[in-house]
C-alpha cells in the first residue's frame, strides 16, 4: 500500500512539474498565457520566420504645420546618422488691422520689443548652452506664404534668406529654460525671450506706427516679411530646440510708454502690445536638412541585399524595407500571434556619449508596400487606422525599453500582425512587402479590413499628434542577419 502511494505522489509531482515548466514556456514570452486559447498549453508552439532587411531613403516631403512644434539648432557630431540642420522662418501680427499703438501718438516713448517664444523642450545634448541667431526675413527673397505648406527638406526650392540682425545673440541655457516669468504684464513659464535692438524696438513701436505698415497684413508683410531663427553651431553643436509657434506664450511684446487719453488725469505708464502667430493667416516654414555623408548609415544605405543593421531615422529620413519569405510556405495554422519583433543595436556609451542623447522615436509605424499604387497602406486587417486608439495600441510600434542579454535600455518595437498572417496562410491573400518608418506628418492609403475591404480606399493621416514631433528620433535597429538582435516575426500557433 505504501509503495502505491508513492509511486501515485510520484507521477502527480512529475505531472505538476510538466505542467508547470509548459506553461512557463508560453507564459515568460510577451503575449502571455491569457492570449492561447483554454486548455491548449501543450498544443500551442512557436517559431520565428526569417526576414530579408535594407535601410532605404524615407521619401517624404514632409510639412510642418502650425499646430507642430517647430525645431531650430544643429547636430554635427552623429556618427550614425550624419548632420542635421535646422532653422525657422516665420510671422507675428496684431490681432486686428488696421493696427495703431494705443495711447497719445506724440507722446509716445519706445521702451523695448522682445521676441517671446513657447520653449516645449530639446532634443540631443542639452549640458552646453546654446546661441539663438535672430534676423528678419530678406525683402527681397520670396515672402512666406500664409497657407502655404513648406516642404522642410528642399529649402532651396523656396530661396528664403536671412537678412539684418535682429537682436544680439541669445545664450539659451537649458538648465533655466522651463523658469517661471513673473512680472506686471504675465505670469508663464517656458518661455525664450530674446531682447530686439533698439532699433527695431523703434521700428515696430514709432515708425512703423506713423506709416502705413500697420495698414493690412499685406502692407506689413511687405516692410517686415518676418523672423528667420538659427542658431550658432560654434555653441553647442549637437542639439535641436523645439518651439511652438501656436500657444499663448509665442509673441512679440512690444513696450511703450505712453500719455492716456482715456484719464482726466493724463497718467503716465508704460504699457504692452503683442503680435501673435495664427495658423490661418501667418506664414511659416521650418527647414531640416539632412547630409548622411561619412556616417555609418551611408555604407548601408547603398546595400540592396537583406543587411545585419537597419536605420529609421524620424521624418525627414530613413525607413526599413523587410521582406518574409518564409510566410508563403508556410503551412495552415490557427495563429494566435504574430509579431515583428525589432529591437535597438546600441553603441557603447564610453565610446560614443552622444548615443546618450539622440534617443530612439517614441513611435515607429510598420505599413504595407503595395506594388501596384506604389503608396505605403495599412497592414490588411491589422492596422484599423489612427481614428481607432485602442486599435492602434493594440497594433504596437510604441516604444518600450527592455533589459536583453544583461544590456539595459534597450529599445523595442512589436507589431501584431495576427490577422494579415491568418489571411496570408488561410485564404491566400496577398502578401506584401513591410515598411517600417517614423512619421511626423503622413498619410497611407488605407483599406478598410475585412469585410468591408471592398470599399474603396481612403487616406488615413499619421500626425504628430499620434506619432512622432519634427527630426526628433532615430534609431539603429538589427536587421535579418544580424547575430543577436536579429529581426524576425514570431508566430505563436497551434496545428489545425
Amino acid at each position: 500500500m505504501t509503495s502505491n502511494i508513492i509511486v501515485r505522489n510520484f507521477f502527480i509531482a512529475t505531472f505538476s512539474i510538466l505542467l508547470f515548466s509548459a506553461c512557463t514556456k508560453i507564459s515568460t514570452t510577451d503575449i502571455g498565457l491569457g492570449l492561447l486559447p483554454p486548455l491548449d498549453y501543450f498544443n500551442t508552439k512557436d517559431t520565428s520566420l526569417d526576414v530579408i532587411t535594407t535601410t532605404v531613403d524615407y521619401p517624404d516631403s514632409l510639412r510642418i504645420y502650425g499646430t507642430d512644434h517647430h525645431v531650430v539648432g544643429t547636430i554635427s557630431d552623429d556618427a550614425l546618422f550624419g548632420s542635421t540642420e535646422a532653422s525657422m522662418f516665420f510671422q507675428l501680427v496684431p490681432s486686428s488691422f488696421p493696427f495703431s499703438i494705443p495711447g497719445n501718438r506724440d507722446s509716445l516713448e519706445v521702451d523695448s520689443a522682445v521676441l517671446i517664444l513657447s520653449y516645449k523642450g530639446f532634443y540631443g545634448d542639452s549640458t552646453k548652452p546654446v546661441v539663438l541667431n535672430l534676423k528678419r526675413i530678406d525683402n527681397s527673397t520670396p515672402l512666406i506664404s500664409d497657407g502655404t505648406q513648406y516642404a522642410n527638406n528642399y529649402p532651396e526650392l523656396y530661396n528664403i534668406q536671412a537678412s539684418s540682425i535682429l537682436a544680439n545673440p541669445f545664450s539659451l541655457d537649458f538648465t533655466h529654460a522651463r523658469d517661471s516669468v513673473n512680472n506686471r504684464y504675465e505670469a508663464a513659464a517656458s518661455q525664450i525671450r530674446i531682447p530686439l535692438l533698439s532699433s527695431y524696438a523703434r521700428m515696430f513701436i514709432r515708425n512703423y506706427d506713423s506709416t502705413n505698415a500697420y495698414r493690412s497684413d499685406t502692407t506689413l508683410s511687405a516692410s517686415f516679411p518676418g523672423f528667420a531663427l538659427s542658431t550658432n553651431p560654434t555653441s553647442n553643436k549637437n542639439v535641436l530646440v523645439q518651439i511652438s509657434l501656436n500657444d499663448t506664450n509665442t509673441k512679440l511684446a512690444l513696450y511703450y510708454k505712453s500719455t492716456s487719453t482715456t484719464s482726466s488725469s493724463y497718467k503716465r505708464d508704460t504699457a504692452v502690445a503683442y503680435f501673435k502667430f495664427s495658423i490661418y493667416n501667418n506664414g511659416h516654414a521650418n527647414f531640416i536638412k539632412r547630409n548622411t555623408s561619412g556616417s555609418e548609415i551611408a555604407k548601408h544605405l547603398k546595400n540592396k541585399i537583406s543587411d545585419s543593421l537597419v536605420y529609421v531615422q524620424s521624418s525627414p529620413g530613413t525607413m526599413v524595407k523587410i521582406k518574409v519569405p518564409g510566410l508563403k510556405a508556410f503551412k495552415n495554422k490557427i495563429i494566435h500571434r504574430a509579431e515583428l519583433i525589432a529591437e535597438q543595436v546600441t553603441s557603447d556609451p564610453g565610446a560614443n556619449i552622444l548615443e546618450r542623447y539622440l534617443l530612439p522615436p517614441s513611435y515607429l509605424f510598420l505599413g504595407s508596400f503595395d506594388s501596384t499604387t506604389q503608396r505605403i497602406r495599412n497592414v490588411p486587417n491589422d492596422f484599423t487606422g489612427t481614428n481607432d486608439a485602442e486599435g492602434m495600441s493594440r497594433f504596437g510600434g510604441q516604444l518600450q525599453y527592455k533589459t536583453l542579454d544583461g544590456v539595459a535600455n534597450v529599445a523595442t518595437y512589436n507589431f501584431s500582425i495576427s490577422r494579415y498572417v491568418q489571411g496570408v496562410i488561410s485564404r491566400s491573400d496577398s502578401i506584401f512587402d513591410f515598411r517600417i518608418l517614423a512619421p511626423v506628418n503622413d498619410s497611407i492609403q488605407y483599406v478598410y479590413p475585412r469585410p468591408q475591404n471592398n470599399l474603396p480606399a481612403t487616406k488615413n493621416y499619421l500626425s504628430s499628434s499620434n506619432g512622432n514631433q519634427p527630426a526628433m528620433g532615430r534609431v539603429r535597429l538589427g536587421g535579418g542577419t544580424h547575430s543577436k538582435r536579429r529581426m524576425r516575426l514570431h508566430i505563436y500557433y497551434s496545428d489545425l
